[in-house]
């Protein structure tokens, strides 16, 4: 039996999703938590993978399991063998062919920076950037990413001839968020740091440091030392993943 768990979790005491020798991992805290349940090792499957300090709102994982549990027990009994820092949202029983990962339609994450730079409590849930950002200056320049194109300048990626550096992205938005902005990329999926990427590119359109011709040019670039920027890490936030279910 396939059971599909949303789970969210604060990133910043983790090495990432992937379990990772030496480091904690959510994965690795999670197999643990199922391994007690099952009396066995258990292998979840994520969606996708999340970087060092990166949190999630609606990161989703599968596992194979013969226990037989309402939605409701399964997410508190998982939830009494995790840390605070690690909450189970839902869980359900998929068809057998289900994979967290394979059946992906969509992702969206929200990257959030702030003014507020010295307060204690948001350093490791915002990227931090004590000047003025001019709003619209970063949605103009948002526009740019809509599409379909190849990300290659906005990825540390190493460069594979067989794997594809093109993606399609839907919704790219910069809005006001209490002390700060709020930036959402949505799209069919991500290449490693392109959010972060992008979301820095944007934060300096919003110090016009950079414009949309500049910005285009990194784009139509298609090369890995185009764009030397990258956002902190603390402020990104996996929000959801879309199936087609859904």
């Amino acid at each position: 039996m396939i059971v599909k768990c949303i789970v969210a979790y604060d990133g910043s005491m983790y090495c990432g999703w992937q379990v990772q020798p030496g480091s904690p991992s959510i994965q690795e805290t999670i197999e643990k938590a199922l391994k007690k349940m099952h009396k066995r090792e258990v292998s979840i499957v994520g969606s996708g993978r999340t970087d060092t300090g990166v949190h999630a709102l609606g990161q989703v994982f599968h596992f194979e399991t013969e226990l037989k549990l309402t939605p409701f027990h399964w997410c508190a009994a998982i939830n009494r063998l995790l840390p605070k820092s690690i909450r189970i949202q839902d869980a359900q029983v998929m068809p057998d062919d289900f994979h967290a990962r394979f059946d992906v339609v969509s992702k969206r994450y929200d990257y959030y920076v702030t003014r507020d730079a010295d307060n204690p409590f948001i350093q490791n849930y915002m990227g931090k950037e004590r000047r003025e950002l001019d709003l619209e200056a970063m949605q103009e320049c948002a526009s740019i990413f809509v599409g379909t194109h190849d990300f290659t300048s906005f990825t540390s990626n190493k460069i594979h001839a067989e794997k594809s550096r093109v993606r399609t992205i839907t919704r790219v938005e910069a809005e006001a968020y209490e002390s700060g902005v709020r930036m959402i990329f949505e799209g069919d999926g991500f290449l490693r740091y392109q959010v972060r990427m992008m979301a820095q590119t944007l934060i300096e359109a919003g110090l016009h440091h950079e414009d949309k011709d500049s910005i285009l040019k990194m784009l139509e670039a298609k090369d890995k030392h185009a764009c030397h920027y990258k956002a902190e890490a603390c402020g990104l936030y996996l929000v959801k993943v879309n199936y087609e279910e859904e």
